[in-house]
């Protein structure tokens, strides 16, 4: 294709998209608003953006140069924060640690990210020191405590977080260089073999800010956070960089609280303390912040959250609801960085019922600007947007992983085609919904018809006995495939599986599902087993159940 391009002036300065564009713009609007870290630290903009640059100096004074990757294990907290901003301006990459995964994988991604320094957490020590001998390019560590006299045996120790930062300069002149500069990696795990790595660069984490800002702040049917709100993540900053929210906050100036390790109790108090009106999680995060005690009685009017990582089912947005606190859906993965869409309601669906309009919140959404989605074909073919032509989601997207670190063969099966595949099946409809129907690996196959594991746990969750819900596919030597559910009972409550019969009875008729989907066997459980990101896991769900099976278990209710 013929283009015209225009040669720039000689002097004209190309402004490359870069992370320290966004920390400027925070304290040019609301230098007095503050960060709050826990009950133990606060602080104002103007004093954030100051840290930022004692952070630089500590860090290129320990040796840390452009290129170098610089890990952290640490809980959501104000140095965090500050590393979000200080490692990739430097031009380092930032490696954020999921520190709940086993010692062995957190190992693995330490090498493969080839990690030069590790600010590390007092709390992790114990962990830290054990792997730290197979550790093979790690050359100095940093120690982060709440405690600035702590001190700790640690191979290459730089010194105390704290103790450094009084010591080091105020200023530091963070440069301009290319903007497809890689800014943060971190690693996802999948049912088999190792995590693996994705990285975003500074131009992607900027438009991927840029964007999120507008769709939280723009869209009226769904407006979520403003300059005013006050922000508090329940998402992990380990796990896609609090899912970029804090990138956003920084950019307009938002009053930020960072929890530190997740209590439920204490999360209450701090969002009532701090007066919180805008945070983001996994389903399961939700039900233990409802389950808790200081939650009880409690009415959450005016909390807006942002519901993700996992399907949202309209059992867990009523009780939500009821206790005052709005959901919104949203969908996203470790590769998209993850904002993909959310749960824009149209004047359309704003004219509709409030059932209606539920419906629609609890679906994955409408892509966010800048964002294409398509449902394609086993054959490579793209299914109709008819909302109910079912096939897997792909997209594309400016913000998008462009592949696996070190991980050639994996990243060209994720870009086949050259769309990115999410390995979901779902639907788009006309109004551009995207209606997520399940993993590609968690679809149930029984005598030759597909059922929907989110299907079924969003109509067995609407039981007023049940709390929490997960169902998979587990084998039958007649249908291929039956559908198990693992239910979390609430307080005094019982059910069986022909209880669930008849609660399900009335969706059948109602044409929402067959009467082969009704699965023939439950069990009550006290708890679900979940991913190190609070995500269902089924693949352990279906290890567990096939060993009670085996075994007899009493437990289990058979119709």
């Amino acid at each position: 294709m013929q283009t015209r391009i225009i040669p720039p002036a000689d002097n004209a300065h190309p402004c490359p998209l870069l992370i320290k564009r966004l920390l400027l713009s925070g304290s040019r609007y609301e230098r007095t608003r503050e960060i709050v870290y826990r009950d133990q630290v606060r602080y104002s903009y103007a004093t954030f953006n100051e840290r930022v640059a004692r952070l630089a100096n500590v860090l290129t004074t320990a040796g840390v140069r452009p290129g170098d990757t610089v890990a952290v294990m640490d809980w959501d907290s104000h140095r965090y924060l500050e590393c979000m901003f200080a490692v990739p301006m430097i031009g380092a990459v930032l490696h954020t640690i999921n520190v709940r995964l086993s010692p062995e994988q957190i190992l693995y991604t330490m090498n493969h990210a080839e990690d030069r320094l590790v600010l590390v957490n007092a709390e992790f020590l114990p962990l830290y020191q054990a792997i730290a001998p197979h550790l093979t390019t790690v050359e100095k560590t940093l120690l982060l405590s709440d405690h600035p006299e702590a001190s700790a045996e640690l191979p290459g120790l730089v010194g105390e977080y704290e103790s450094l930062m009084a010591e080091a300069g105020t200023r530091y002149d963070f440069p301009d260089f290319d903007e497809n500069s890689v800014a943060t990696t971190f690693y996802t795990t999948g049912t088999t073999g190792n995590p693996k790595g994705v990285y975003f660069t500074h131009r992607q984490l900027v438009l991927h800010t840029l964007a999120m800002a507008s769709t939280l702040g723009s869209m009226d049917s769904v407006r979520l956070m403003g300059s005013d709100d006050v922000y508090m993540p329940i998402t992990p900053m380990f796990h896609v960089h609090a899912w970029g929210v804090p990138y956003v906050a920084t950019m307009l100036g938002v009053k930020q609280v960072y929890p530190g390790r997740y209590d439920p109790e204490f999360l209450v108090e701090l969002w009532r303390r701090e007066k919180v009106s805008f945070s983001h999680c996994v389903p399961t995060i939700l039900q233990m912040l409802l389950g808790a005690k200081a939650a009880q009685g409690v009415d959450f009017g005016g909390w807006k959250l942002i519901i993700g990582g996992s399907a949202l089912n309209r059992g867990l947005y009523d009780a939500a609801k009821a206790c005052g606190i709005q959901l919104t859906a949203a969908y996203g993965m470790s590769e998209t960085c993850p904002l993909i869409s959310g749960a824009y309601l149209n004047e359309e669906l704003r004219a509709g019922s409030e059932d209606e309009r539920s419906r629609y919140r609890i679906k994955a959404g409408v892509p966010v600007p800048l964002v294409e989605a398509a449902i394609m074909n086993e054959d490579g073919t793209f299914a109709p947007a008819d909302g109910e032509t079912q096939g897997e989601l792909v997209l594309r997207a400016p913000w998008l992983t462009q592949g696996y670190f070190r991980e050639p063969e994996k990243s060209e099966a994720l870009w086949a085609g050259g769309w990115m595949h999410t390995g979901d099946v779902a639907t788009l409809d006309d109004m551009g919904f995207i209606d997520i129907r399940d993993r590609l690996k968690d679809v149930i196959k029984t005598g030759g018809e597909w059922i929907s594991s989110l299907d079924l746990e969003d109509l067995i969750s609407r039981h007023p006995a049940v709390r929490e819900v997960a169902v998979v596919g587990v084998p039958d030597p007649q249908w291929g495939e039956r559908p198990f559910a693992l239910l979390v009972l609430r307080p005094d409550a019982a059910l069986d599986a022909r209880a669930l019969k008849d609660h399900l009875k009335p969706f059948v008729e109602q044409g929402h599902i067959n009467k082969w989907a009704i699965p023939s066997q439950i069990a009550t459980v006290t708890e679900i087993p979940k991913t190190s990101v609070g995500k269902l896991d089924k693949k352990r769900i279906r290890q567990d159940v096939a060993t009670w099976q085996a075994a007899g278990s009493t437990f289990l209710s058979t119709l």
